[in-house]
């Protein structure tokens, strides 16, 4: 079988950065829903929100997968 050829799969500092925000985000909601701590759960939802805006700018930026300040690494 011969192998694939895949333009980066999203794999940019922008999408990086917009999932590790996320994923903090989620986890650090989740703690506070099971602790009871509803401030914490509903700034974590914010915070949640801003994830996708910060990889949208990050990319726009040139940070994307395309992006003029994307360093692609090569597979091997």
């Amino acid at each position: 079988m011969p192998a694939e050829e895949h333009d980066a799969e999203g794999n940019s500092p922008a999408a990086w950065t917009a999932v590790i925000i996320m994923l903090v985000a989620f986890t650090v909601g989740t703690i506070a829903f099971w602790f009871e701590l509803p401030i914490v759960v509903w700034l974590s939802v914010v915070v949640l929100a801003i994830g996708p805006i910060v990889g949208w700018l990050m990319a726009r930026a040139g940070y994307g997968v395309n992006g003029p300040k994307h360093v692609p690494k090569a597979h091997s």
